[in-house]
């Protein structure tokens, strides 16, 4: 609404105000002529209105004889001084001039419920951003190339975020993980969350980039996005087995539940290719899904040898700092290169033997953005970046035992002291007594 008023002309502004303020006063006029309580006050607002009212007409008449029409604006000015002493004389009958009314309507809105937000954080801090993505794996930070690549841009343009725990059980309005919320306000997709928190924090990794660069970087990320990844996908639907041994996935840890391993981990077979990929229904839907595994194959290795010689012996797509493309590419390449040795992969082992340089870009891009690598894996910890409370130091702990056992000691000690002073001074006594005795019988 404030929008609509304000693109409102420069030039109809005052005939609105004045049509406003003249129906005020003729509402004020009104509430003045009915019975008042105080009919002093009501005789004295009466001449008011009536000079105000003859004052406004002699300028209209004014205006006239000097042959120029009355304006809005005079209309305003006679209208609001009318609406002003009408005004003035109702508040006369108020206790000390002040409106109990208003009053009371402001205490009302001071007491107005707080607002509601339709988000999980409900208890959220300002300008933090809250992430929910996957759990973590033993081997790397999260299992989908999508929440990677959200948490690694979050990390490298340096934003303060925190992962919420949720177990996998929430997802967005649009039923994705990743999707963060701010401020009381989700925002999911990937993309998106990057965009906007672009913008909004002025954080754009591209900026340094020409157009030629940015429209190969967008090129680019399309295929790691939209084919790259599908590759993968296309081996994690076929081989749930080996997902959960290639990431070592603690399926306990990663749902919350009590269940034993066995069990998820037979459900998670049936459960994983059907329902969270669709399996071969959404692949063939995607396209990649109708072609067989040797092809696959095939527009793997095709897709790694593009990226290798793109990437040259640069240390990043466009030169020494990363970008948004080299964000795409750590969060999918990483998937692959941190798979265990344990588990067949062809796609891993091409790129480790004939794109060594994918390698080393993976590895630069985690010492940058991922100090913390080795604590989240051997911990699973969703918040390592975020320092912990200092835990009580057992030091001071023994400090105050030792104290207290001094203190005990010290006072052990004045009452051994005041016993062997007691013992002296029954011996002394003693001795006196015996000596009083024999010196009684020599005489």
């Amino acid at each position: 609404m404030a929008t609509e008023v304000a693109s409102i002309p420069a030039e109809e502004t005052p005939s609105v105000a004045a049509a406003a303020v003249t129906e005020n006063a003729a509402a004020a006029a009104e509430q003045a002529e009915k019975p008042a309580a105080a009919a002093g006050a009501a005789a004295a607002a009466e001449p008011v209105v009536v000079a105000a009212a003859a004052a406004a007409a002699e300028n209209a008449d004014n205006n006239k004889e000097d042959g120029k029409a009355s304006s809005p604006a005079a209309a305003a000015d006679g209208a609001a001084a009318a609406g002003g002493a009408a005004g003035a004389a109702a508040d006369g009958k108020k206790d000390g001039g002040v409106d109990s009314t208003v009053a009371a309507k402001s205490e009302a809105k001071s007491e107005a419920p707080a607002q509601k937000f339709n988000v999980h954080k409900t208890n959220f801090e300002k300008d933090i951003i809250y992430l929910y993505q996957f759990s973590r794996t033993p081997l790397l930070p999260s299992l989908s190339p999508y929440c990677l690549k959200v948490e690694t841009w979050l990390r490298l343009v340096a934003l303060k975020y925190e992962n919420v725990d949720h177990k996998m059980r929430f997802r967005s309005k649009k039923g994705q993980l990743p999707f963060i919320e701010l401020n009381g306000e989700e925002i999911a997709d990937s993309a998106i969350i990057i965009k906007e928190l672009s913008a909004k924090y002025d954080k754009n990794l591209d900026a340094g980039l020409t157009a030629e660069q940015r429209n190969v970087s967008y090129a680019t990320i399309a295929m790691l996005e939209n084919h790259l990844i599908w590759i993968i996908f296309y081996w994690r639907a076929k081989y749930p087995d080996n997902v959960l041994k290639g990431y070592k996935v603690n399926l306990q840890h990663a749902l919350g539940l009590r269940l034993p391993n066995s069990i998820l981990n037979f459900f998670f077979k049936i459960t994983f290719g059907r329902k969270w990929f669709q399996g071969t229904k959404k692949l063939k839907a995607h396209g990649i899904g109708v072609h067989s595994a040797e092809e696959i194959e095939e527009f793997g290795k095709n897709d790694l040898k593009v990226l290798s010689e793109m990437l040259d012996c640069k240390p990043f797509f466009f030169g020494d700092e990363p970008t948004t493309l080299d964000v795409v590419a750590f969060a999918v390449l990483s998937q692959l290169h941190y798979l265990s040795k344990d588990i067949a992969y062809p796609l891993r082992d091409y790129m480790t033997e004939k794109c060594p340089n994918l390698i080393g870009h993976v590895s630069r891009m985690k010492d940058k953005c991922f100090p913390d690598w080795d604590e989240i894996c051997t911990k699973l910890d969703l918040n390592a970046h975020i320092p912990k409370p200092e835990p009580e130091t057992k030091e001071g702990k023994e400090g105050g035992e030792q104290e207290k056992s001094n203190e005990q000691e010290g006072a052990d000690g004045d009452k051994i002291e005041k016993e062997l002073e007691k013992d002296k001074v029954k011996s002394t006594e003693k001795e006196s007594t015996e000596e009083n005795k024999e010196k009684e019988e020599t005489k």
